[in-house]
């Protein structure tokens, strides 16, 4: 059984948000979510332009940040693994309602805390649900592209790395 820890987040976005580690780091998961990649992986491969992680890595472990492709100053989509942009601006997000006030960064941020073991029932099924509906985006790169192809549908790979999905394996 893990040990519970309180969490305290100190960055641009959030002062003063506390939740619990309930879980196991990397454990523990959904039964129906199998993400591919873990957050630091993530991070080392290129996403979100490297803009993404820059002012709260004291929430997470330092090693996530060891080989981490981070933009010094505006997203740059050449940090993305595949080199292109392939995400919607926060406020596209905000319109949507896709996020949760408690992850004010949306599902990257959820998803590393519910890799480090926050649990929160209604929005882990909220959550779950969306990344669930990106394998729409496999289809399509298996219907449209040669297996091993990187180079075909850059836009949707990139998409996927975003969402835990690694589709260099496609």
């Amino acid at each position: 059984m893990p040990r519970t820890k309180w969490v305290t987040v100190r960055d641009k976005m959030q002062k003063g948000y506390r939740y619990l580690r309930v879980a196991r780091i990397g454990r523990d998961f959904d039964p129906g979510f199998k993400p591919e990649l873990t957050p630091k992986e993530m991070l080392t491969l290129g996403v979100f332009g490297g803009r993404y992680m820059t002012d709260c890595r004291k929430e997470f472990p330092a090693a996530w940040f060891t080989r981490a492709k981070l933009a010094k100053g505006k997203a740059d989509k050449k940090l993305n693994f595949f080199g292109v942009a392939a995400s919607q601006s926060l406020a596209i997000w905000r319109a949507n309602g896709w996020i949760y006030p408690e992850d004010p960064r949306g599902w990257f941020q959820w998803y590393c805390r519910y890799y480090m073991g926050r649990r929160i029932p209604d929005e882990d099924a909220r959550q779950i649900s969306r990344w669930r509906k990106m394998r729409r985006h496999i289809r399509q790169v298996e219907r449209n592209c040669e297996p091993g192809d990187c180079g075909c549908r850059k836009g949707q790979r990139q998409a996927l790395l975003h969402w835990a999905y690694d589709s260099r394996k496609i």
